[in-house]
Protein backbone atom coordinates (compact mmCIF):
# COMPACT_ATOMS: atom_id res chain seq x y z
CA UNK A 1 0.00 0.00 0.00
CA UNK A 2 0.98 3.31 -1.12
CA UNK A 3 0.98 5.67 1.85
CA UNK A 4 1.18 9.04 0.34
CA UNK A 5 -1.64 8.24 -2.10
CA UNK A 6 -3.88 6.03 0.85
CA UNK A 7 -3.77 9.11 2.94
CA UNK A 8 -3.78 11.57 0.07
CA UNK A 9 -0.15 13.09 1.89
CA UNK A 10 -0.08 16.76 1.04
CA UNK A 11 3.39 18.75 1.78
CA UNK A 12 4.14 22.61 1.47
CA UNK A 13 6.07 24.92 3.35
CA UNK A 14 10.12 25.19 3.82
CA UNK A 15 11.53 21.54 3.05
CA UNK A 16 14.33 22.39 5.72
CA UNK A 17 11.98 23.92 8.57
CA UNK A 18 10.65 21.81 11.41
CA UNK A 19 7.81 19.74 10.45
CA UNK A 20 4.46 19.93 11.46
CA UNK A 21 1.95 17.91 11.10
CA UNK A 22 -1.94 19.07 10.55
CA UNK A 23 -4.41 16.32 11.34
CA UNK A 24 -7.99 16.53 11.05
CA UNK A 25 -11.10 15.45 13.44
CA UNK A 26 -14.10 13.83 12.68
CA UNK A 27 -16.25 14.62 9.81
CA UNK A 28 -13.43 16.52 8.47
CA UNK A 29 -10.88 16.81 6.35
CA UNK A 30 -7.28 18.15 5.66
CA UNK A 31 -9.01 20.80 3.58
CA UNK A 32 -10.09 22.54 7.55
CA UNK A 33 -6.90 23.67 7.35
CA UNK A 34 -6.20 25.61 4.37
CA UNK A 35 -6.35 29.09 6.07
CA UNK A 36 -4.00 27.99 8.61
CA UNK A 37 -1.41 26.51 6.34
CA UNK A 38 -0.03 29.02 4.53
CA UNK A 39 0.51 31.22 7.31
CA UNK A 40 2.77 28.03 9.02
CA UNK A 41 4.03 27.24 5.53
CA UNK A 42 5.98 30.65 5.71
CA UNK A 43 8.64 28.90 8.57
CA UNK A 44 7.90 25.55 8.66
CA UNK A 45 7.56 22.29 6.57
CA UNK A 46 3.81 21.30 6.54
CA UNK A 47 2.39 17.83 6.03
CA UNK A 48 -1.40 17.71 6.16
CA UNK A 49 -2.95 14.47 5.34
CA UNK A 50 -6.67 12.74 5.25
CA UNK A 51 -7.68 9.75 7.58
CA UNK A 52 -8.65 6.87 5.59
CA UNK A 53 -12.53 7.16 5.39
CA UNK A 54 -12.16 11.12 5.17
CA UNK A 55 -11.87 13.36 1.97
CA UNK A 56 -9.64 11.75 -0.74
CA UNK A 57 -8.34 9.17 0.79
CA UNK A 58 -7.87 5.64 -0.59
CA UNK A 59 -11.58 4.05 0.40
CA UNK A 60 -10.13 0.57 -0.48
CA UNK A 61 -8.04 0.69 2.42
CA UNK A 62 -10.52 1.54 4.93
CA UNK A 63 -11.11 -1.46 7.78
CA UNK A 64 -13.61 -1.15 10.50
CA UNK A 65 -11.54 -2.95 12.47
CA UNK A 66 -8.90 -0.97 12.81
CA UNK A 67 -10.56 2.14 12.69
CA UNK A 68 -13.03 1.04 15.51
CA UNK A 69 -10.20 2.22 17.84
CA UNK A 70 -7.84 5.84 18.13
CA UNK A 71 -5.35 3.61 17.51
CA UNK A 72 -6.18 2.49 14.03
CA UNK A 73 -6.33 6.53 13.32
CA UNK A 74 -2.75 6.45 15.20
CA UNK A 75 -1.34 4.03 13.08
CA UNK A 76 -1.80 6.36 9.86
CA UNK A 77 0.12 8.79 11.48
CA UNK A 78 3.21 6.53 12.32
CA UNK A 79 3.18 5.15 8.79
CA UNK A 80 2.96 8.63 7.31
CA UNK A 81 5.96 9.77 9.45
CA UNK A 82 7.80 6.25 8.68
CA UNK A 83 7.13 6.69 4.66
CA UNK A 84 8.83 10.26 5.07
CA UNK A 85 11.24 9.26 7.13
CA UNK A 86 9.79 12.57 9.93
CA UNK A 87 11.30 13.02 12.79
CA UNK A 88 11.09 16.05 15.58
CA UNK A 89 7.40 16.19 14.44
CA UNK A 90 4.94 18.93 15.69
CA UNK A 91 1.79 17.40 15.81
CA UNK A 92 -1.20 19.36 15.49
CA UNK A 93 -4.42 17.73 16.34
CA UNK A 94 -8.00 19.18 15.82
CA UNK A 95 -10.31 17.18 18.37
CA UNK A 96 -9.83 13.42 18.37
CA UNK A 97 -7.22 13.59 16.39
CA UNK A 98 -5.36 15.86 19.55
CA UNK A 99 -5.80 12.34 21.38
CA UNK A 100 -4.96 9.91 18.30
CA UNK A 101 -1.42 12.54 18.28
CA UNK A 102 -1.26 11.06 22.43
CA UNK A 103 -1.08 7.44 21.44
CA UNK A 104 0.97 8.07 18.49
CA UNK A 105 3.36 9.84 20.64
CA UNK A 106 3.32 7.18 23.34
CA UNK A 107 4.20 4.53 20.65
CA UNK A 108 7.08 6.06 19.18
CA UNK A 109 8.51 8.79 21.08
CA UNK A 110 11.00 9.68 18.74
CA UNK A 111 9.78 10.64 15.85
CA UNK A 112 7.56 14.00 18.09
CA UNK A 113 8.96 17.03 19.43
CA UNK A 114 5.95 18.71 20.82
CA UNK A 115 2.02 18.29 20.65
CA UNK A 116 -0.47 20.98 19.94
CA UNK A 117 -4.53 20.18 21.29
CA UNK A 118 -6.63 21.74 19.08
CA UNK A 119 -10.57 21.59 21.55
CA UNK A 120 -9.17 18.57 22.94
CA UNK A 121 -11.24 16.31 24.65
CA UNK A 122 -10.34 12.84 26.40
CA UNK A 123 -13.79 11.74 26.98
CA UNK A 124 -16.97 13.19 25.92
CA UNK A 125 -18.96 11.62 28.48
CA UNK A 126 -19.54 12.79 31.63
CA UNK A 127 -18.08 10.49 34.93
CA UNK A 128 -20.08 11.27 37.94
CA UNK A 129 -17.98 8.83 39.52
CA UNK A 130 -14.59 10.68 39.36
CA UNK A 131 -16.69 14.33 38.94
CA UNK A 132 -15.23 14.63 35.31
CA UNK A 133 -17.36 16.95 33.50
CA UNK A 134 -16.70 16.04 29.25
CA UNK A 135 -19.60 18.02 28.26
CA UNK A 136 -22.53 15.18 27.44
CA UNK A 137 -24.47 12.68 29.34
CA UNK A 138 -24.12 8.91 28.16
CA UNK A 139 -27.97 9.48 27.02
CA UNK A 140 -27.18 12.37 25.23
CA UNK A 141 -23.87 10.90 23.32
CA UNK A 142 -26.41 7.47 22.87
CA UNK A 143 -28.90 10.01 20.80
CA UNK A 144 -26.32 11.50 19.04
CA UNK A 145 -25.00 8.23 17.64
CA UNK A 146 -29.00 6.76 17.38
CA UNK A 147 -29.51 10.20 14.99
CA UNK A 148 -26.44 10.39 12.74
CA UNK A 149 -26.91 6.26 12.11
CA UNK A 150 -29.97 6.62 11.32
CA UNK A 151 -30.18 9.78 8.76
CA UNK A 152 -26.58 10.99 8.85
CA UNK A 153 -27.24 13.75 5.67
CA UNK A 154 -30.21 14.89 8.21
CA UNK A 155 -27.75 15.15 10.82
CA UNK A 156 -25.11 16.32 9.49
CA UNK A 157 -27.36 19.16 8.78
CA UNK A 158 -28.45 20.07 12.26
CA UNK A 159 -25.27 19.17 13.99
CA UNK A 160 -22.68 20.86 12.09
CA UNK A 161 -23.85 24.78 12.46
CA UNK A 162 -24.15 24.21 16.18
CA UNK A 163 -20.94 22.69 16.46
CA UNK A 164 -19.09 25.54 14.05
CA UNK A 165 -21.22 27.98 16.60
CA UNK A 166 -20.91 31.21 14.54
CA UNK A 167 -23.96 31.49 13.36
CA UNK A 168 -23.36 35.35 11.88
CA UNK A 169 -21.17 33.09 9.88
CA UNK A 170 -23.38 30.80 8.15
CA UNK A 171 -20.73 30.01 5.62
CA UNK A 172 -19.09 28.28 7.96
CA UNK A 173 -21.48 26.24 8.96
CA UNK A 174 -22.51 25.35 5.76
CA UNK A 175 -18.46 24.44 5.09
CA UNK A 176 -18.81 22.05 8.12
CA UNK A 177 -22.10 20.63 6.67
CA UNK A 178 -20.79 20.05 3.31
CA UNK A 179 -17.82 18.42 4.88
CA UNK A 180 -19.42 15.85 7.15
CA UNK A 181 -21.63 15.11 4.38
CA UNK A 182 -18.91 14.10 1.62
CA UNK A 183 -17.98 11.60 4.41
CA UNK A 184 -19.15 8.05 3.63
CA UNK A 185 -22.05 7.46 6.20
CA UNK A 186 -21.50 3.92 7.40
CA UNK A 187 -17.07 5.19 7.53
CA UNK A 188 -18.29 8.20 9.44
CA UNK A 189 -20.87 6.03 11.87
CA UNK A 190 -17.82 4.11 12.87
CA UNK A 191 -15.35 6.80 13.03
CA UNK A 192 -18.40 9.11 15.38
CA UNK A 193 -18.74 5.82 17.78
CA UNK A 194 -14.82 5.78 18.02
CA UNK A 195 -14.65 9.62 19.00
CA UNK A 196 -17.45 10.20 21.08
CA UNK A 197 -17.40 6.97 23.18
CA UNK A 198 -13.36 7.05 23.77
CA UNK A 199 -11.81 7.54 27.18
CA UNK A 200 -8.77 8.44 26.95
CA UNK A 201 -8.02 10.46 30.29
CA UNK A 202 -5.42 7.76 31.53
CA UNK A 203 -3.43 8.41 28.73
CA UNK A 204 -2.62 12.16 29.00
CA UNK A 205 -0.34 10.72 31.97
CA UNK A 206 1.79 9.40 28.83
CA UNK A 207 2.77 12.76 27.64
CA UNK A 208 5.84 14.26 28.43
CA UNK A 209 6.45 16.37 25.60
CA UNK A 210 5.94 20.04 25.19
CA UNK A 211 2.42 20.63 24.81
CA UNK A 212 -0.04 23.75 23.60
CA UNK A 213 -3.61 23.20 24.51
CA UNK A 214 -5.38 25.60 22.45
CA UNK A 215 -8.93 25.86 23.16
CA UNK A 216 -11.96 28.27 22.05
CA UNK A 217 -14.00 30.84 24.52
CA UNK A 218 -17.22 29.04 23.83
CA UNK A 219 -17.47 25.19 22.70
CA UNK A 220 -20.27 23.17 22.81
CA UNK A 221 -18.15 19.91 21.54
CA UNK A 222 -14.97 20.72 24.04
CA UNK A 223 -16.07 23.23 26.66
CA UNK A 224 -13.85 25.16 28.70
CA UNK A 225 -13.67 22.43 32.15
CA UNK A 226 -12.24 20.03 29.39
CA UNK A 227 -9.24 22.06 28.29
CA UNK A 228 -8.45 22.84 32.14
CA UNK A 229 -8.73 19.22 32.68
CA UNK A 230 -6.47 18.33 30.10
CA UNK A 231 -3.89 21.32 30.83
CA UNK A 232 -4.23 19.85 34.61
CA UNK A 233 -3.25 15.95 33.04
CA UNK A 234 0.00 17.23 31.21
CA UNK A 235 2.32 18.75 33.48
CA UNK A 236 4.16 21.96 31.98
CA UNK A 237 1.59 22.11 29.29
CA UNK A 238 0.50 25.79 27.85
CA UNK A 239 -3.30 26.48 27.96
CA UNK A 240 -4.35 29.65 25.21
CA UNK A 241 -8.05 30.62 25.31
CA UNK A 242 -8.53 32.03 22.33
CA UNK A 243 -11.31 35.10 21.62
CA UNK A 244 -12.87 32.36 19.56
CA UNK A 245 -16.26 30.61 19.10
CA UNK A 246 -16.98 27.11 18.09
CA UNK A 247 -15.16 24.11 17.69
CA UNK A 248 -13.05 25.22 14.20
CA UNK A 249 -10.91 27.90 15.55
CA UNK A 250 -8.65 27.23 12.05
CA UNK A 251 -11.49 28.47 9.98
CA UNK A 252 -13.30 30.90 12.13
CA UNK A 253 -9.80 32.10 13.91
CA UNK A 254 -7.38 31.08 11.70
CA UNK A 255 -5.04 33.80 11.89
CA UNK A 256 -5.06 33.34 15.93
CA UNK A 257 -4.82 30.38 15.84
CA UNK A 258 -1.66 29.61 13.33
CA UNK A 259 0.10 32.19 15.37
CA UNK A 260 -0.46 30.39 18.79
CA UNK A 261 0.98 27.63 16.95
CA UNK A 262 3.90 29.25 15.57
CA UNK A 263 4.81 31.01 18.87
CA UNK A 264 4.48 27.60 20.52
CA UNK A 265 6.65 25.52 18.81
CA UNK A 266 9.08 28.86 18.27
CA UNK A 267 9.22 28.81 22.49
CA UNK A 268 9.46 25.09 22.45
CA UNK A 269 12.69 25.55 20.33
CA UNK A 270 14.12 28.23 21.67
Amino acid sequence: MDVVRRNNVTISGRPEGPVVMLAHGFGCDQNMWRLVEPVLAECFQVVRFDYVGSGRSDPSAWDPRRYGTLAGYAADVLEICAELDLTDVVFVGHSVSAMVGVIAAAEAPKRFARLVMVGPSPRYIDDPATGYAGGFTAADIDGLLESLESNYLGWSAAMAPAIMGNPDRPELGTELTNSFCATDPGMAAVFARTTFLSDSRADLASVNLPTLVLECSQDIIAPRQVGAFVHAAIPGSVLITLDATGHCPQLSAPEATARAIADFVGAARG
